[in-house]
């Protein structure tokens, strides 16, 4: 299907290629999560400082997204992307030599979080201008889900590093990981002008009004900031959710340890993406849209409540949550770029990216906050009302969607 969209082999390897750094790129992302557990004991944190190291990374990531991505409609983003996956590699090797606590440890994360913002959405944008037509809509929907694929190989990876060599050797690892997607975008990507000429470079850098004056990207962007907010609260309390879980049941220790469930979880949620942006080509959008976030916000008031049953009851329903959790992602980024005007998609980009991650940054704290006020994460209970508080949050996606996008407008959105 890729190919016949694409048609090119060069394109097809542009985007194999560059779906690969983005894997390579992120497989640090996820390492503060995934040894949280061991975090917690050897720092002594509580759950609303390890929620702070949590969305701290996705606070640098909101800090520098508006200029980074504001900046690929005047500059290629190519650029952007070499250099900031030099600093994410920094930023790992940092944590790997120098984290000791709270202090160190949100510091490094927030630079990594820099890292990403000059990588994730900068390489988008090098693929889309890259493309036309339905082939940019496509190739959105699997670099986007392959963020997914990078969770997984970042769950995986640093939780089988962590275990056999310690968690510094784990965060090395991802520092190797960002050399090799350096390397692999400097080889594919061809330097090339911005597409969108004079007009975007000759306003205003921060001056989002001309994208929020289009209801329709607002409506998406919104409804991607709530699905930031769930999605990256669940990455980052998943693996102490399923060890708490896991901890009410030890003799099920040997069926699959917490970071490769979650692992497991990342891979099934990339092909939900998948599903979900093919869906929404087939569909009207805003409604496939709204039908996965609405059973997501069931799934989230009730999944927190299971931690009691059988261990791997837990992890099929996990599995099964996350296909809701990630389904509409490819289909949100593809809203926000194709209802922008084409000169400002990196604005849109930009605006989405800053929404979405602010969101990311404050979702995992919250949790915290409630695990800390509702019994510290150590009963079930607990974590029930941690998990409500994203349903809460992922029922607004829809009525944003109702709200914004014009009725004749719904059936292109």
């Amino acid at each position: 299907m890729l190919r016949s969209a694409i048609k090119t082999p060069v394109a097809v390897r542009l985007i194999f290629a560059m779906c690969l750094a983005e894997i390579f790129g992120m497989v640090g992302i996820f390492g503060f999560p995934t040894l949280l557990p061991r975090f917690l004991e050897a720092w002594h944190l509580t759950h609303t400082q390890a929620g702070w190291i949590n969305g701290i990374y996705f606070a640098g990531y909101t800090a520098a997204v508006p200029v980074l991505v504001g900046l690929t409609d005047r500059v290629d983003a190519r650029r952007i992307y070499l250099a900031f996956t030099v600093a994410g590699g920094v930023a790992a090797i940092g944590f790997a030599l120098l984290a000791s606590g709270f202090w160190t440890a949100l510091i490094f994360r927030a630079l990594a979080g820099l890292g990403l913002a000059g990588t994730f959405i900068p390489g988008l944008k090098a693929l889309v201008d890259r493309l036309e037509g339905n082939a940019q809509a496509r190739a959105v929907s699997f670099y986007t889900a392959t963020f997914s694929l990078g969770t997984s190989l970042s769950f995986f990876a640093t939780g089988r590093l962590g275990a056999l060599l310690g968690w510094r050797w784990a965060f090395a690892c991802a520092a190797a990981g960002s050399v090799v997607a350096l390397l692999l975008a400097w080889a594919v990507l061809q330097p090339k002008a911005p597409a969108s000429g004079g007009a975007a470079a000759a306003g205003r850098l921060f001056d989002f009004r001309p994208v929020f004056r289009n209801h329709s990207t607002v409506a998406y962007i919104l409804a991607y900031a709530v699905h930031c907010w769930e999605l990256f609260s669940v990455r980052s309390w998943m693996v102490a959710f399923l060890a708490f879980s896991l901890s009410l049941q030890p003799e099920e220790a040997n069926f699959l340890s917490p970071s490769s469930a979650a692992a497991l979880t990342a891979l099934v949620a990339m092909w939900a993406s998948v599903a979900g942006g093919e869906l929404a080509l087939r569909f009207e959008r805003r409604r496939t849209i709204s039908l996965i976030m609405g059973g997501s916000a069931l799934l989230a008031c009730g999944i927190g409540f299971t931690a009691s049953l059988p261990y791997a009851a837990v992890i099929c329903l996990f599995l099964f949550y996350s296909l809701f959790v990630q389904g509409d992602s490819a289909a949100l980024h593809a809203g926000v770029v194709l209802s922008a005007e084409k000169e400002r998609q990196g604005a849109a980009m930009a605006a989405q990216s800053v929404l979405g991650f602010g969101c990311a940054f404050v979702g995992p704290i919250v949790t915290g906050v409630v695990l800390d006020v509702t019994g510290s994460g150590k009963t079930v209970g607990s974590w029930g009302f941690a998990f409500i508080s994203m349903g809460l949050v992922i029922a607004l996606g829809p009525v944003f969607l109702a709200l914004l996008i014009p009725k004749n407008r719904r059936k292109d959105s």
